[in-house]
């Protein structure tokens, strides 16, 4: 197993067993080079020197997955002569490690995998039975901290589902199939009437343009501006009174079930912008309410 020391954890004193090299233990007084006791190794059950039964080919993960919370602590099981792996998320940097007992607990970080599925570990080990200390992980994407503990039981691994995440994903998802969905069904291209004119205020969500097949009609935003405040819609009557109209979102489109001759864009209170939407027939008065 390949152990790599971060230059973080050479600076706060962490020892590190490189690769090949015999495992060094600290005894009480902190001094370097005793090999750690054989009584700080738990025993196998049934198990006598030179008579050890066959470990079983394949045994039950011993290991944790943890739904990831901000804030939360999180406990390690560990135990002298095991290594535990601490596994982040895919794709997340290792920036920095720290640990509060530097001289008998053994930390070293390794990768696996490439690409988007590389994942960095950290692997823990402690050097005596009985221990207690903490860890500070920081990554590029959050801080993981844990409680370690040293005893009779150890834990293979520790990892973590991560929900907000899977939500954005979904909600991204969602969002780009929503993008790719048609604005409307059995729309007759030979039907599209473009005679629409845009008019008055030009904000950031001014509509490009608008059309209708004869039976709604089509208001078409800026993509980059459906992410802020949406302006509500106003169908001006023949008497001049502006009335609200029902219209659904779809994609970058307003999608008005019914045509009209004049409509306004109104947002804002004190200083309102306003853009006007006028059929240009209805210039050449030609345009009758409900044609």
């Amino acid at each position: 197993m390949n152990t790599i020391a971060l230059p973080a954890l050479t600076a706060l004193g962490l020892l590190v067993f490189p690769a090949g090299a015999a495992a060094l233990a600290v005894d009480s007084a902190g001094i370097p080079g005793h090999r750690a006791p054989a009584a700080a190794v738990d025993p196998v059950p049934g198990c006598d020197f030179g008579a050890c039964p066959p470990a079983p080919s394949v045994r039950p993960d011993l290991g944790s997955v943890q739904p990831w919370r901000e804030g939360a602590v999180y406990r390690l099981d560990t135990a002298p002569g095991r290594v535990a792996d601490i596994v982040l998320q895919p794709g997340e940097t290792l920036v920095s490690v720290a640990s509060g007992d530097t001289a008998r607990w053994v930390i070293g970080d390794t990768e696996s995998g490439s690409g988007p599925g590389r994942r960095a570990h950290l692997l823990v080990k402690p050097t005596a039975p009985g221990l207690r200390t903490n860890l500070v992980i920081a990554t590029d994407r959050r801080v993981y901290r844990l409680d370690l503990a040293s005893g009779a039981r150890a834990m293979t691994s520790i990892a973590w589902t991560y929900p907000g995440d899977e939500l954005l994903a979904l909600q991204r998802r969602k969002a780009a199939a929503a993008a790719s969905a048609p604005v409307a069904a059995a729309v007759s291209v030979e039907r599209l009437n473009f005679n629409y004119a845009i008019e008055g205020d030009s904000p950031a969500w001014r509509p490009v343009r608008a059309f209708d097949d004869g039976v709604q009609v089509f208001i078409e935003f800026p993509p980059s501006s459906m992410g802020g405040e949406a302006p509500p819609l106003f169908v001006i009557a023949s008497s001049g009174k502006a009335e609200l109209v029902n219209y659904r979102v779809r994609g970058h489109y307003y999608v008005v079930d019914r045509l009209f001759s004049l409509a306004e864009l109104r947002l804002g209170e004190k200083r309102q912008q306003v853009v006007r939407i006028v059929r240009s027939d209805r210039k050449r008065g030609r345009w009758r309410e409900g044609s």
